[in-house]
């Protein structure tokens, strides 16, 4: 193997060997080499990935959203633990919400689960999401792969919850699970058809106090409106249950019926086929990305666009013809 020191780097023999062992540090480290820009360390990440690939996949990976303010954070940390009581270990990997101006990010994860973060069963990585569409971080299914060799059997991926972001997750997971809050107006006016479509599951979260007759009026909402979708290919009927992340009510229900889907997958072959497409879509993402990359990255497209940019604004060129005049100059190129 190619050994990389630069910028205390490890070799990738190093980092590998200590994904496999469990060891959480490393692990860390190398999520934040899977996720740099630096040309050495994307060197290093492909060959970590290609070294740990046949390692992967041993998991559940289910995919949690809802609006800000559903209750994401707590309900994650009432079912990270019921889990790990069961003797599972449990990764979440969470995206941040990032500044388009500044890139920063908030990576608040840790504080919020704070109790979860404690257990030497759970990890969590929070990841901004940076300028990925959606909100879902570019390189979480690499960092699902390490997870997955690390020994972590139980995957939850926490998005946004801004809108895009779902479709990404969904095409990543093994299972969709929406969580909602009941009494925030129109129930079914408070959430796009598609996103329903992809939900397994809907959770009524906060059912507690003087919410639990609201919840279940809103469960029996949710129940009603999901009879108008076909069947998914799955072969599955979403669920809708209500639950309190803070009562710690109804938690297990939804583990139990995560653990019935997943039984009905395998059976009827849609598991496996879910993840070869998945594995299709990886290379696809990252070719896209490639080009990408290759395009911005060329020192007299960069020039070329700048000039670019001053015709459109003064009307010189249209939009249209710009880029189509950078294309056939990015292509001559080769």
């Amino acid at each position: 193997m190619k050994n990389y020191k630069s910028k205390n780097r490890l070799n990738a023999a190093e980092y590998i060997n200590g994904v496999l062992a469990g060891d959480r540090v490393l692990l860390s480290r190398a999520i934040t080499i899977i996720e740099s820009n630096l040309t050495s360390d994307k060197k290093l990440a492909k060959e970590i990935i290609q070294s740990i690939l046949p390692n992967s996949g041993n998991s559940i990976r289910i995919g949690i959203t809802g609006v800000p303010g559903v209750g994401k954070s707590t309900f994650i940390e009432a079912f990270g633990k019921l889990l790990i009581s069961k003797g599972h270990k449990v990764a979440i990997l969470s995206i941040d919400p990032s500044s388009q101006r500044s890139k920063g990010s908030i990576l608040g994860d840790k504080t919020r689960m704070e109790d979860l973060a404690n257990l030497d069963e759970a990890y969590i990585r929070p990841s901004a999401s940076g300028d990925t569409l959606g909100g879902v971080a570019n390189k979480t299914g690499e960092t699902m792969f390490l997870c997955e060799a690390a020994g972590y059997d139980v995957i939850l991926v926490e998005t946004v919850g801004v809108g895009q972001s779902e479709t990404a997750v969904h095409s990543m997971t093994d299972f969709f699970l929406l969580l909602m809050l009941a009494g925030a107006g129109d129930e079914l006016q408070g959430i796009k058809k598609g996103i329903m479509e992809m939900a397994d599951m809907l959770v009524i979260n906060k059912a507690d106090g003087d919410n639990v007759k609201m919840s279940q009026m809103a469960k029996r909402q949710y129940q009603n409106a999901l009879h108008i979708f076909p069947l998914s290919e799955s072969g599955w009927s979403p669920l809708v249950s209500t639950v309190s992340a803070i009562k710690n009510t109804g938690i297990e229900w939804v583990w139990d019926e995560i653990g019935n889907y997943k039984k009905l997958v395998y059976d009827n072959g849609y598991f496996v086929k879910n993840r070869n497409r998945q594995k299709i879509q990886w290379m696809y993402n990252n070719i896209n990305d490639s080009l990408k990359e290759l395009f911005y990255g060329s020192k007299d497209i960069s020039k070329e666009l700048t000039g670019l940019e001053e015709k459109v604004i003064s009307s010189e060129i249209s939009p249209v013809k710009a880029a189509e005049n950078i294309i056939k100059k990015f292509k001559a190129s080769f």
